[in-house]
This record gives C-alpha cells, sequence and structure tokens, in this order.
C-alpha cells in the first residue's frame, strides 16, 4: 500500500511535468518501455535492487541502456528514481501512470471472464453496452474460463457484474435451501 502511495505520487509528478511539455503520450510509451523491460528482464531487477551496485554505476548503466530510446526526460526520471534509490519502485510507477493516464483520458478498463470466445461481432456489442453503462471509453481484458459454464462474469473497478450459469446456479441452489428451510 505505501509504495503504491509513494509510485502515484511519483508518476503524478511524472505526468505533470509531460503535459507541461505536450509529450504526456510519448512518455507513456517510455513507461510501456520500461514497465516490459522491467517484467522480461531478471537481470534489471536484480540490478536495481542490489545494494552492491553504486547509484553512479546504475544512473551511468541506465543512460547507456536507455539514451536514444526514451524522451530525455524519462531518462531524467529514471535517473533521479535512481538518485532517490528509488529505482525498484519503476513496475509500480508504470502501472500508476497508465492508470493516471486512463483516468484522464476517461478509459475504464474492464475484466470479462466467459466460458467460450467471443466473436468479433459479441466483442463489439459488449464493448458498446459497457460503453453505455459506464458513460466513458473502455478497454476490455477477456479471459476464458471453462468452469463457469456459460454466461459471463464482468469486473468494472470494484463492481462485479457475474452472470455466469455456475453463480446462476448457486443462487438457485441457495434458494432452494433456503426454502426448504422454512417448510420445516
Amino acid at each position: 500500500m505505501h509504495n503504491t502511495r509513494v509510485a502515484r505520487r511519483y508518476a503524478l509528478a511524472l505526468m505533470n511535468a509531460a503535459e507541461g511539455q505536450n509529450i504526456t503520450e510519448t512518455v507513456a510509451a517510455d513507461m510501456q518501455f520500461l514497465g516490459s523491460l522491467t517484467r522480461t528482464s531478471r537481470e534489471l531487477r536484480l540490478f536495481f535492487a542490489s545494494p552492491v551496485i553504486s547509484i553512479a554505476r546504475k544512473r551511468g548503466v541506465l543512460h547507456t541502456l536507455l539514451a536514444g530510446r526514451v524522451q530525455p526526460m524519462t531518462l531524467l526520471f529514471v535517473e533521479l528514481l535512481t538518485t532517490k534509490q528509488r529505482e525498484a519502485l519503476l513496475p509500480d510507477i508504470v502501472e500508476q501512470y497508465g492508470e493516471l493516464r486512463d483516468l484522464r483520458l476517461g478509459i475504464v478498463n474492464v475484466d470479462v471472464v466467459t466460458a467460450v470466445e467471443l466473436t468479433p461481432a459479441q466483442q463489439s456489442a459488449l464493448t458498446k453496452a459497457l460503453e453505455e453503462h459506464t458513460q466513458k471509453k473502455v478497454r476490455v481484458h477477456t479471459v476464458l474460463d471453462t468452469t463457469i459454464k456459460g454466461g459471463l462474469r464482468v469486473r468494472v473497478g470494484d463492481t462485479v457484474h457475474d452472470a455466469t450459469v455456475t453463480h446462476l446456479l448457486e443462487r438457485l441452489h441457495q434458494q432452494f435451501i433456503r426454502g426448504a428451510a422454512f417448510t420445516h
């Protein structure tokens, strides 16, 4: 929880600086690149976490690795993180930057769990219905789960709409149990 708050403050500072220079989308692409780098490179994560490697050495390696591949502002930001010994927060900052960007653009992420893969027409109809429901642009992430038998489960933020066959059968079962309890 504490890391999330710290990461959000850093992400917000970066976003405000990027907006000041009108490079928010370019910095967003840089952040996605950095997120991908930290997720896929075990060596980079160990490098960030190592207390043995000096700050100057880390900054030098990061400069060599990132110069010309990211915006100068992004490079300065990563070097600042390193100087403040907060480079291990980079994956969290990347996530928070994406969330802040989506918030400012009015985009909501929606997780959909289905028993079968949706056709493009079904995906389009679902996206349209979700946009009408949320009054925002939605980014749908679909996951297959054959254990739900049929239907779908939709999570928008902290709200879950469960219209799976498994859930409906469970509710029906609970109603039968309650009904049986009242007849005795």
